[in-house]
């Protein structure tokens, strides 16, 4: 039987004792990383490739920032699949599963800049069909649900510290109605829905130099999208 949750617990010798309840059991073990006491997880998250793409430079960065921490929060790192009816259910497993301090969803634009989303809509209208076929039009996200949602990022901060760290970046208005907006309208419902009151929202990065390449459209080295990402994590986790 699965572990129904796990958290934080005290304090043994510097490591941090997490318990793991089943039904009618209790256990308690050390949890360790590197020696230092962790505060919590952030989830990131990106999408599979799309569009006749082999790759998705979201996914990629935040594949590259797996595993780090910054200021005591681990980063785990989940892959959202462009499939229409997936996309819900795969984003509150991992919410579900890592209970995370804070959530940063991201997906592929064709904008030159890092983008802070500050509004999901609900709505899904897709001109390009999602990886199974779906193209959805005029579809509400979520039947009855809110005409929209704002970001739970501190977005000034964040775009201030991408500056910073010399990422071009910018706030967004509008996440489209395809995939992107898709899952971040989904965060936000769900932590709306469920009460969880975390940092939250969605960050657009720029497609990758050899995806456009015949298009000539505008695009950014995954160096420095990672860069931006950092920078994002490093500020987000001080304010925590």
């Amino acid at each position: 039987m699965e572990p129904s949750g796990v958290k934080p617990h005290g304090l043994v010798s510097s490591f941090m004792v997490c318990e793991w309840r089943w039904p009618g059991k209790y256990f308690a073990f050390p949890d360790v990383y590197g020696g230092m006491e962790l505060k919590g997880t952030i989830l990131l998250t990106g999408f599979e490739p799309f569009g006749g793409s082999d790759v998705n430079p979201s996914i990629m960065a935040c594949r590259r920032l797996e595993g780090r921490t910054f200021n005591g929060y681990r980063v785990a790192v989940e892959e959202i699949p462009l499939r229409y009816a997936e996309v819900r259910p795969r984003l509150v497993e991992a919410i579900e599963r890592h209970s995370p301090s804070a959530v940063v969803c991201t997906g592929q634009s064709g904008a030159a800049t890092v983008n802070v989303e500050r509004v999901a809509i609900n709505v899904a209208d897709a001109r390009t069909p999602y990886n199974c076929g779906e193209k959805p039009r005029d579809r509400a996200i979520v039947e009855d649900g809110p005409a929209a949602y704002f970001t739970g990022l501190p977005y000034r901060r964040l775009l201030e510290a991408m500056e910073e760290a010399g990422v071009p970046c910018s706030l967004s208005n509008s996440a489209g109605t395809y995939g992107c907006n898709h899952v971040f309208y989904e965060l936000m419902h769900h932590l709306s829905v469920k009460g969880v009151e975390v940092p939250a929202g969605f960050i657009h990065v720029p497609s990758l130099p050899r995806q456009v390449l015949e298009k000539k459209t505008p695009s950014m080295s995954l160096e420095t999208t990672v860069r931006g990402l950092e920078a994002v994590l490093e500020e987000l986790t001080r304010g925590l």
